[in-house]
């Protein structure tokens, strides 16, 4: 599935719609490339989780933890990190497996530890400023 958002109200809204089929335990894999929107496209389905904090991007503290009112949400940047193997010393296995979502930014650095039903989301920016969304391994309908 591809979506084109136009504004960054839009991609909020776009990540709402996401936000609302989440489940437990669901992991999104991120990418696309610095301000493509990773973050932005977060606090839509941050705000589908019930979460009232103001969500910004961890790059520097690699993980934020949000208690929402459906449930918890573990957004992770792993940008600086060096591979997989810092991924998994920093203890994720309880959030990846766990009663939240995981949001993984710059998720192609740690792929090889994801779980196999991993939703993918990949953004890019269009020619007219806006974004391309592209959602794989995910079988839910967004209308």
């Amino acid at each position: 599935m591809t979506f084109h958002t136009k504004s960054s109200e839009e991609t909020i809204a776009l990540g709402e719609k996401i936000g609302s089929h989440l489940k437990p335990g669901d992991v999104i894999a991120m990418t696309g490339t610095l301000a493509a929107g990773k973050t932005t496209i977060t606090k839509g389905i941050a705000k589908a989780l019930g979460i009232d904090d103001t969500v910004t991007s961890p790059t520097f503290c690699l993980i934020s933890e949000y208690e929402g009112k459906k449930m918890p949400l573990y957004h992770m940047d792993v940008y600086r990190l060096d591979g997989a193997e810092d991924f998994i010393n920093l203890g994720v296995d309880d959030m990846l497996y766990g009663s939240g979502v995981c949001i993984i930014e710059w998720s192609e650095k740690v792929s090889s530890e994801l779980p196999k039903k991993t939703i993918k989301l990949d953004i890019k920016t269009s020619e007219d400023g806006g974004r391309d969304i592209t959602i794989d391994n995910w079988s839910e309908v967004l209308d």
